[in-house]
């Protein structure tokens, strides 16, 4: 749930938002509640405790946390859900919520926001409780990473760069790192929901160069850069070049597959082709997933999977409830740096076998029939087609991907290939597929 805060989201609003939520969690006793830095944070809390309150549910506080600490909390303690007051990535002027239940359990559009939904748009309210809930006020920053540090081995003497871009991941990283021998150079550690420094988000380049140009200024061994709420992380190699998330992927498998043999390892279905290969080949069995956390929490969580990971950068764990953790992620892969004797370029390079074109997206009138057409022009040359989560077909020499936005008439492609030609011949041919059925469909 995400909003331009004071536009599309006013301040009077929240407390609607507020019985919204009461009334979806009203037979729950306790439901954990934390925000990220974000200036309009209290307000969310406010308004959103005092709904639970006059419903007789006790709200635990763990004040201003990254995401994972909910999910943290609501498994460790045994808790019946909760609500981080974050917008991510986005800009200032956003704020959100990020919800879950029981086992820190996602909540997804058809599971539950949906009732949300509809008891915000049609002002449903909560029963009133005459024995009130009441505030009460944890902090679980200890537990947190102490349960962290408990899910690796060691870390060795690295250095190492950290872009934390004024989001929550400034909170922990010194804490966490003080055990090791870790030389950390840290950017942006300061607490400020204005991101007065850069967007906070590390899937755009332009949001990396501080990050390049420090690793390679001071000769680091690896560099990381956590989106707003830290549950995104994304890094760089010893030169400062940005790895592909998927790559990482496999790294996180690979250390995972050598202590726990045989376990299931999911990714997103727009990753290389080469998270397939790999995992197979270290003994993991490889399962392709929908994108989009809720969904391959749950698909991890049924296939009781021991990792997965998303191409935008989040990194689940079995043994973190099946949720996503940035921080985790980035201990894991100082662990494997750490025990690795190659420089990450080096352990890098031979996994850059295929060319990507990367996510484009195309503004269209009818999605789903576009994606109909391109299937129908397609299928006979095609050696496999699923529709997972969109159109995906495989042929000899590439495979794209071809979904739906969630929220706008969009199409986004994903395609990936054998040789940087063929990636762009069949990349612009497919983007002018969908050009020329968009006109069609428009005349």
């Amino acid at each position: 749930i995400r909003a331009i805060y004071g536009e599309d989201l006013k301040k009077e609003d929240l407390p609607r938002l507020g019985n919204a939520l009461a009334k979806f969690y009203e037979n729950a006793k306790n439901i954990v509640i934390g925000r990220d830095m974000r200036i309009s944070g209290a307000d969310f809390f406010d308004a959103i405790s005092a709904a639970f309150i006059n419903a007789g549910i006790n709200v635990i506080d763990i004040g201003i946390v990254d995401t994972p600490s909910v999910s943290f909390a609501v498994g460790y303690y045994n808790y019946c859900g909760g609500i981080q007051i974050t917008a991510s990535h986005n800009p200032a002027k956003y704020n959100g919520l990020k919800l879950c239940t029981y086992n820190a359990r996602p909540i997804n559009y058809d599971n539950g926001i949906n009732k949300i939904e509809y008891n915000f748009k049609n002002n449903i309210m909560p029963r009133q409780s005459e024995i009130k809930g009441k505030i009460i006020k944890k902090d679980i920053k200890n537990d947190y990473i102490n349960w962290l540090r408990s899910q690796i081995t060691d870390i060795k003497k690295l250095k190492i760069v950290v872009d934390a871009g004024n989001g929550m991941a400034g909170k922990y990283i010194k804490d966490l790192l003080n055990v090791y021998n870790i030389d950390l150079i840290p950017l942006y550690f300061e607490l400020d929901g204005s991101f007065p420094n850069h967007e906070a988000n590390p899937l755009k380049y332009e949001n990396l160069k501080d990050l390049q140009k420090k690793v390679k200024e001071t000769n680091a061994d690896i560099g990381a850069a956590f989106d707003g709420d830290a549950d995104r992380v994304c890094f760089v190699d010893e030169r400062g070049e940005i790895i592909q998330c998927d790559l990482i992927t496999i790294l996180i498998a690979k250390i995972l597959l050598q202590k726990n043999p045989q376990q299931k390892i999911l990714y997103d279905l727009r990753s290389s082709k080469v998270c397939f290969e790999e995992i197979q080949k270290f003994g993991g069995t490889p399962i392709i997933s929908r994108v989009g956390h809720a969904y391959i929490k749950q698909q991890l969580a049924e296939e009781n999977g021991i990792f997965a990971g998303e191409l935008s950068g989040h990194y689940y764990f079995r043994d973190n409830y099946y949720c996503d953790n940035g921080l985790l992620a980035f201990l894991k892969v100082l662990e494997f740096l750490s025990n690795a004797r190659q420089k990450l370029s080096e352990i890098i390079k031979p996994l850059r076998k295929y060319y990507a074109s990367g996510e484009i997206n195309s503004k269209v009138k009818n999605p789903d029939k576009i994606i109909n057409l391109i299937e129908e022009k397609y299928k006979n040359q095609a050696l496999k087609i699923f529709r997972l989560d969109g159109l995906s077909i495989e042929f000899s020499d590439y495979w794209f991907n071809l979904r739906k936005s969630n929220t706008e008439p969009e199409l986004r492609l994903n395609l990936e290939a054998r040789n940087f030609e063929t990636m762009q011949k069949m990349r612009d041919q497919i983007l002018d597929d969908i050009r020329q059925f968009d006109k069609n469909e428009n005349k």
